[in-house]
C-alpha cells in the first residue's frame, strides 16, 4: 500500500511552502514522511492561524504567514518545495493558484499536489466522499467557497496545466483502521449535528436534512475510511 512515507522518505525538501494550509495538517503529514527539510511556511488566509501555528510547531523552524493565495507575497524562484492539499476544492480558480506556485517555485524544485478524488474508491470511502459532497453543498448555500471533489483525471490535468512537465502520480490510501471505529463514528455524528445546524435558515433546507439524515444511516451502516488521495510530485 502507498503511503506518505513510501513517496516522502527520500525527499530533501529545503524550504517550502504550504499553500492553504488551514491548521497545518498536511505539514504534520510532511516533517513525519520528509527524509529532511529546513524550514516550512504556511500561509492562508485567517488571521488566528499564526497563533495556532505558534503553539502547534513551537519547537519546529515552521512558521505562518496570512496571505491571499491567488497573489503571494514571494520572490520569483523562493521555494525549494511548494505544496497545495485538499484545497484545490476550496478555490474559485485552482490554475491560478498553481501558477502562482510555479513562480516561486526554484528551477528544480518539488511541486507536490495532495487532493482526495471521488473515484476508485471502497463502500467505506464512498462515505466519505458523500459526506464531503453533503458538507460542500451545504457551505455553498451559506456562500462559502466549496465545491465537490474531483475525480483522479481532473486532479491530473490540473496538474498538467502547469508549466511543469515532469510529474509522477501516487494514489495513497489507508484502509487498515476499522471502518466502524466507535470513535471515529462519535466524532463524524458530533460534525453531522452541527452541519443539521447550519441549514436551519438556508435554502433547499429540507432536502438538506434528508441527505444529512441519510449519511448518518450510512455512517453506521457502511462505516468510514478517508477517500483515496491523488499525490502528485513534479519537479520543475
Amino acid at each position: 500500500m502507498t503511503t506518505f512515507e513510501t513517496i516522502f522518505s527520500s525527499i530533501s525538501a529545503g524550504r517550502v511552502l504550504d499553500v492553504a494550509t488551514g491548521r497545518g495538517s498536511f505539514i504534520h503529514a510532511l516533517i513525519g514522511s520528509l527524509k529532511n527539510y529546513d524550514d516550512i511556511i504556511g500561509i492562508d488566509t485567517a488571521a488566528e492561524t499564526k497563533a495556532i501555528f505558534a503553539e502547534t510547531f513551537a519547537d519546529k523552524p515552521i512558521s505562518y504567514q496570512q496571505m491571499d493565495a491567488y497573489t503571494l507575497e514571494f520572490d520569483d524562484a523562493s521555494f525549494d518545495t511548494v505544496c497545495i492539499a485538499n484545497s484545490l476544492h476550496h478555490l474559485n480558480d485552482p490554475v491560478r493558484v498553481l501558477s502562482e506556485m510555479t513562480r516561486v517555485l526554484k528551477p528544480g524544485g518539488r511541486f507536490i499536489i495532495s487532493e482526495m478524488m471521488q473515484d476508485n474508491l471502497s463502500e467505506p470511502q464512498m462515505t466519505h466522499m458523500l459526506l464531503h459532497h453533503w458538507w460542500a453543498a451545504v457551505d455553498t448555500a451559506e456562500g462559502i467557497v466549496h465545491n465537490e471533489t474531483f475525480t483522479r483525471q481532473e486532479l491530473m490535468d490540473f496538474a498538467k496545466s502547469t508549466s511543469i512537465k515532469k510529474w509522477a502520480f501516487h494514489d495513497v490510501s489507508y484502509l487498515d483502521d476499522d471502518p466502524k471505529n466507535e470513535e471515529t463514528i462519535n466524532q463524524l455524528d458530533q460534525i453531522i449535528d452541527r452541519y443539521m445546524q447550519k441549514t436551519e435558515k438556508l435554502p433547499d433546507q429540507e432536502m438538506l436534512i434528508k441527505r444529512g439524515q441519510a449519511l448518518r444511516e450510512r455512517v453506521h451502516e457502511v462505516g468510514f475510511h478517508g477517500a483515496t488521495a491523488l499525490v502528485a510530485i513534479g519537479v520543475k
